[in-house]
């Protein structure tokens, strides 16, 4: 008699996140808001590292874009395998050029591959783009994963322009979302909170392609 097959346990299915971040001069003025950032996403990294998500596996990177350049700070890895350094706040607001980066990386098989579940993206800014962006942002959305990628926007700090804030409408996939206003640091704490937990929740569904949505600017349950 053969011996019994041997049956393996299916590999679990991505669930790419890429922040992009805004490290500009402005965002360390005050220095607060470069700090909450690199705090709210370290934490976020620790969260998912931990997080029981079942079928899916949450991996993580960061774009942080300043200067005349965006760098992919974090590698997109599962996110027990990631480790933070901060980011420092400096220079222009390269917007172009880190949308340019996560149509990159989003093409790159071995750092989000085809079998991956639908990626979120998450840009976080606190002024106008100082490069050309347009072309940029129409390659991402015309992209097979830009495309169907959940797709949200945080603008940082009261002073943000409306000119500011519409090119983050541009950037966003779901008009119910629209681009969340924090205007203080307590707010974008509590934003990536929800991230967080709409996420690991995303990977826990049986439809994990649906995109969160953000309920009428109410995040009281995600604490201040």
């Amino acid at each position: 008699m053969g011996a019994a097959p041997r049956f393996m346990a299916a590999k679990a299915r991505p669930l790419p996140v890429l922040v992009l971040a805004d490290v500009s001069g402005s965002m360390g003025e005050p220095r607060e808001k470069i700090d909450v950032l690199n705090e709210c996403i370290r934490h976020m990294l620790d969260d998912f590292a931990t997080a029981d998500v079942g079928r899916g596996a949450i991996h993580v990177g960061v774009i942080a874009f300043s200067q005349n350049r965006a760098e992919l700070h974090q590698d997109v890895v599962p996110a027990a395998e990631a480790s933070w350094t901060d980011m420092e706040a400096q220079g222009g607001t390269p917007l172009g050029a880190a949308l340019g980066l996560a149509d990159e990386v989003l093409r790159d098989e071995s750092a989000v591959p085809a079998r991956s579940f639908s990626p979120t993206l998450v840009l976080v800014s606190d002024g106008m783009p100082t490069d050309e962006w347009e072309e940029t942002l129409d390659r991402l959305l015309d992209s097979p994963k830009g495309s169907r990628a959940n797709r949200l926007a945080v603008a940082i700090g009261p002073d943000m322009t409306e000119q500011a804030k519409a090119v983050l409408r541009r950037f966003v996939s779901d008009e119910a979302n629209g681009v969340f206003e924090a205007h203080d640091i307590g707010r974008i704490q509590q934003y990536f909170r929800w991230v967080t937990v709409t996420v690991t929740q995303q990977a826990r569904s049986t439809r994990p392609d649906r995109a969160p949505v953000l309920r009428p600017d109410d995040l009281s349950e995600f604490g201040a």
